[in-house]
C-alpha cells in the first residue's frame, strides 16, 4: 500500500510484497469493510468497494477473505467500526510524508504514529502541511524483466491511462483517479503480476537525499507501514541511484 515515490530497487520491491503480505491483507480487510459500511456491499454501485476489490486482487488476495470484508462491513459478520484520519510529517532530509489511518482508536493511532515520527529522526505537521505537495492519481506497478513495456502501454493507453514509465526496472503505469478502475481491469484481464496497484498521492517534486539520509526515511516509512492501523505511506523521497534498503 505505499507509495515510496520511485521504488530503488526490484529486490525491493518484491521483498516488502512478500514480507509484508500479511499485513497488507489485513490492511485490505479493513479497506474493503469500510468500504461495504459506507456504500453497500455491491460494487457495481459502490465506487471505493469496487476498487478496494480490484487492489486486493492484484495483490492476490484469496476470494474468500475479499467476501468476508464485504460481510463484516454490511454487517453480516458483525459490525465494523473505523475513523479515517490523515496526518502530515517530514522525515529526515526534510522529506515530505502522508499517512492515511484507519483505526477503531483515534488516540491509540495519533500517539503510535507521532511516536514512530519521533524515534525515527521526522515530526509531524500541521494540517495542510504537506498534502499540497501530492496529487491524486492510480498508480499501477509491473516487473519489467516479466512483462513486456510494449505490451502493457498498449494496453494501458488504450484503457486511458495516462502514463507508462520503465525505470529502475519497474514499469509505472499512472492514471486519472476516475480511470483506474477502468485501466486496471483491462491490465488484469491480461493477467499480468502486478507489484501493487492503488490510487495513491504522488508527489509534484521529489526530494533527493544521499544514501545515508534514505536509509533513515527509508527505516521511519517502513516503520509507519508496520503499524496496524496505518494504511498507506506517501513521500517525497527520491533514493541515490544504485540505492539498496537492504544493505
Amino acid at each position: 500500500m505505499s507509495g515510496h515515490s520511485k521504488w530503488s530497487t526490484i529486490k525491493h520491491a518484491k521483498g516488502i510484497a512478500d514480507a509484508k503480505r500479511g499485513a497488507l491483507f489485513t490492511k485490505f480487510i479493513k479497506e474493503i469493510s469500510i468500504a461495504a459500511k459506507m456504500g453497500g456491499g455491491d460494487p457495481d454501485s459502490n465506487p471505493r468497494l469496487r476498487t478496494a476489490m480490484l487492489k486486493a486482487k492484484a495483490a492476490s488476495m484469496p476470494k474468500d477473505n475479499i467476501e468476508r470484508a464485504i460481510k463484516k462491513g454490511t454487517g453480516e459478520l458483525g459490525a465494523v467500526s473505523y475513523e479515517e484520519l490523515v496526518y502530515e510529517g517530514y522525515a529526515p532530509g526534510g522529506v515530505a510524508v502522508l499517512v492515511d489511518v484507519l483505526t477503531d482508536n483515534k488516540n491509540r493511532a495519533a500517539a503510535d504514529v507521532r511516536n514512530i515520527f519521533n524515534k525515527n529522526g521526522g515530526n509531524l505537521g500541521t494540517t495542510g502541511s504537506t498534502s499540497r505537495m501530492f496529487e491524486r492519481k492510480g498508480v499501477i506497478e509491473y516487473d519489467a524483466e516479466k512483462v513486456s513495456e510494449d505490451e502493457v502501454m498498449s494496453v494501458a493507453v488504450e484503457a486511458g491511462a495516462e502514463d507508462v514509465v520503465n525505470e529502475d526496472g519497474v514499469i509505472t503505469v499512472t492514471t486519472d483517479p476516475a480511470s483506474f478502475d477502468v485501466v486496471l481491469e483491462a491490465l488484469q484481464a491480461k493477467e499480468w503480476e502486478t507489484l501493487s496497484a492503488a490510487v495513491s498521492m504522488v508527489p509534484f517534486n521529489y526530494t533527493a537525499v544521499d544514501a545515508e539520509t534514505a536509509k533513515k526515511v527509508q527505516k521511519l516509512l517502513d516503520k509507519l507501514e508496520e503499524n496496524d492501523d496505518v494504511q498507506n505511506v506517501y513521500s517525497t523521497v527520491e533514493y541515490p541511484e544504485d540505492f539498496d534498503p537492504e544493505a
